[in-house]
């Protein structure tokens, strides 16, 4: 298999060396500083790029999901459809509440979108790009993306909107909620990769994380899809109860940045579980280990999105009960049955080997499947029967009067 590839545009070093070589000897720190400074733009401008091409592709995937076409006036397959929405927003009134907080109401889609961008850092797309080796990188994820709770609790008080505190306040207790199973299901790959680094995590999966440990899988990406508050997670927005939810009162150029938050967010969790469950950027010759590390990317949020098409929206009483009597267990299991695997497999300098994570994936396979038919039959309400309709007295209360 391929090993981690350089990292071509978004090497920080070899930028930072450019900068060196036309700067004097005596300004490395003004080198260091303006790499830094590039290689952000860059990020941003390719992360803001490739959101708003995605805003089209899901408009137009979910279409297809729905016999329908979507986007299809601004340019060729309606390709220009994300520039003409952003003409759109730009160009409409900024509209605030008379009783808004107005520096939490215009803050939040600042905290909402930076985070977002500040995870890109530490994703390795190689072996010298700017953070991806930090040593505790996984630990910066977790740390950065709560962030996105205080946001949509700022945008829901700020708004000073009824409905807007009430989407609020169910994002606030679920995405509280759906941390702690995140948590577990990561738990599980830092057993195995033996570190906090997002870059030796890549490095360990001989065998992909998601073939050894199937259920901690799951409970990261059912996680990670309420934390996203996407389909079948997406109470907060729930336009049949709360309008638009923590963004109602929101129009211009704000509701654009948090929608812009909102549509990264899948791309960033894709690149998540591709570095700490499909290996990352690692495959086969002569594919560049960065197309690899595209192509997985790509998978990942297509299933997403499938998800999004085809389940219904969840109650909320469904949703908390999920993270805690469903996930939540099923993450201790996870966290426990890899614990003892490696205690025991592991050889004398304290690595397991490909055949050891050959054998922990057959048999965690098998205590996966088990574990979901249970969950599924102890959850489920398949023997619940529709309670009988009841007229309303209400509904005839004039009839003897005629």
């Amino acid at each position: 298999m391929h090993e981690i590839q350089t990292a071509g545009i978004l090497d920080f070093r070899a930028i930072e060396r450019f900068f060196q070589r036309v700067l004097p000897d005596d300004l490395d720190r003004l080198a260091f500083l303006l790499a830094a400074f590039t290689l952000a733009g860059i990020v941003v401008t390719v992360m803001v790029q490739t959101t708003a091409v995605y805003t089209w592709f899901e408009r137009r995937v979910l279409g297809r999901f729905q016999a329908r076409l979507g986007p299809n006036r601004w340019g060729p397959f309606g390709m220009l459809q994300p520039i003409a929405d952003l003409i759109k927003l730009m160009f409409k009134e900024d509209m605030v509440p008379k009783i808004a907080d107005r520096w939490a109401f215009n803050l939040a889609p600042i905290v909402l979108v930076v985070p977002t961008l500040l995870v890109v850092a530490v994703i390795p797309f190689g072996e010298d790009s700017f953070l991806g080796a930090l040593n505790i990188g996984i630990l910066f994820v977790l740390g950065v993306t709560s962030v996105n709770t205080i946001a949509i609790f700022m945008a829901g008080w700020g708004s000073g909107n009824k409905y807007a505190m009430l989407g609020a306040m169910r994002g606030v207790a679920m995405l509280v909620s759906y941390e702690v199973p995140m948590a577990l299901g990561v738990t599980g790959v830092l057993i195995l990769s033996g570190s906090l680094a997002m870059f030796d995590i890549v490095e360990m999966q001989n065998v992909p994380f998601l073939l050894v440990q199937p259920l901690g899988f799951l409970v990261f990406i059912a996680a990670a899809s309420a934390e996203m508050s996407r389909t079948p997670f997406d109470q907060i927005e729930a336009e049949s109860e709360l309008g638009s939810g923590y963004n109602t009162e929101y129009s211009s150029i704000k509701f654009g940045m948090l929608f812009l938050g909102e549509y990264m967010a899948p791309l960033i969790t894709a690149m998540i579980v591709t570095t700490l469950f499909l290996s990352g950027t690692r495959g086969f010759a002569p594919i560049p280990g960065q197309v690899w590390f595209i192509g997985k990317t790509f998978m990942v949020v297509f299933a997403l999105l499938w998800v999004r098409a085809t389940w219904p929206r969840l109650r909320v009483d469904q949703i908390m009960g999920f993270a805690w009597k469903g996930l939540f267990g099923m993450g201790l299991v996870n966290v426990f049955l890899i614990a003892v695997e490696v205690a025991v497999l592991q050889d004398d300098t304290g690595k397991v080997s490909t055949n050891a994570l050959w054998l922990m994936a057959a048999i965690n396979w098998v205590v996966a499947i088990i574990a979901v038919v249970v969950i599924a039959n102890v959850l489920g309400q398949r023997k619940l029967e529709p309670p009988t309709p009841v007229a309303s007295p209400l509904a005839n209360m004039y009839a003897e009067a005629d």
